[in-house]
């Protein structure tokens, strides 16, 4: 047991300094390529600290366990807006850009919507697997198109870090920071369960919390160090932006791999994440600022649904 929270500490670690790497890395290429800071928040940043999501829902998807799939998906979205945003705003205030209020933050609330829709038989099959990925593509390219309007008319700002000597450094630092990112949240997740496995959590405890919970590690590390370093596009955009991800595209490349059947997940699980979704909304909108109580309240509630869930 102490072997395994050796290896924690050591995987928060990696986790730290590969999201330190990626956010540095992101935000100077960003202003390089003329792309604004939310577009890279909302989609580079986002799809890179989801990888290990998608490794991990592929691999269960291949080995038919669609509730592991779908219940990492489910779960990493719950914990992203209840723990991380909850953590974030609590270190830091959080400034919200319009663009998430008005156009991503809806999008994540529709995707989320719709996932309970196309599991009414608990089956996600291929067509709705290709009908997921055209989604994620659609996205992408709408957050591009907005991404260089929007800065074209951004004045500049303090808060913008300074351009590299080359792009190529840019480049090294995001990859370095996605692999690092993708290796430590593998090690959290190994010794994470092993550990939780000692202490006697059943199975579906450990796949709704610890597995999406470790696989979220590198949206967590990345928004708070986005946040120290105050980028509050990358901290808010890497969190709307991952769930938009994980449904569009994760659980549309697993379910193409292979069709999933999760008739483990229960009602309650995909409302928690709908409830956290719709709650975003308000929250974002008070003032464009997320709040240290605001994020007191996202972290109450997500220890309210632990606590409904544990004794399962």
């Amino acid at each position: 047991m102490t072997a395994n929270i050796a290896y924690i500490v050591f995987a928060l670690l990696l986790l730290f300094v590969g999201a330190e790497g990626l956010v540095r890395g992101s935000a100077s290429l960003a202003l390089r390529a003329g792309l604004s800071r939310l577009m890279v928040g909302l989609t580079i940043v986002a799809f890179g600290t989801s990888a290990p999501e998608l490794l991990v829902s592929v691999k269960t998807a291949l080995s038919h366990q669609g509730d592991i799939a779908v219940g990492n998906v489910i779960g990493s979205n719950s914990f992203n807006i209840g723990i991380i945003l909850g953590l974030t705003a609590l270190l830091c205030p959080i400034p919200v850009d319009r663009q998430i209020i008005k156009l991503d933050a809806p999008i994540a609330l529709g995707v989320a919507l719709a996932l309970p829709l196309l599991l009414l038989n608990h089956i996600l099959g291929r067509v709705e697997g290709f009908l997921l990925l055209a989604g994620i593509v659609a996205y992408t390219w709408l957050s591009v198109i907005l991404g260089r309007r929007s800065n074209v008319t951004d004045e500049s700002d303090v808060s913008v870090p300074s351009v590299s000597r080359h792009w190529g450094v840019d480049v090294v630092r995001i990859v370095g920071g996605l692999v690092v990112l993708v290796i430590g949240s593998s090690v959290l997740i190994e010794h994470s369960v092993l550990l939780a496995k000692a202490l006697g959590m059943s199975e579906a405890v450990i796949g709704l919390t610890i597995i999406a919970a470790g696989t979220s590690m590198p949206e967590l590390a990345t928004s708070l160090v986005a946040a120290v370093r105050r980028e509050p596009d990358i901290a808010v955009g890497n969190v709307v932006g991952s769930n938009i991800f994980n449904v569009l595209a994760i659980l549309g490349v697993a379910s193409t791999v292979s069709p999933l059947q999760a008739p483990g997940i229960l009602a309650v699980d995909y409302g928690v994440m709908i409830f956290f979704s719709v709650l975003l909304i308000p929250l974002l909108y008070t003032g464009r600022m997320l709040h240290r109580l605001e994020g007191a309240l996202l972290l109450g509630l997500y220890g309210l649904y632990l606590f409904i869930l544990w004794p399962n």
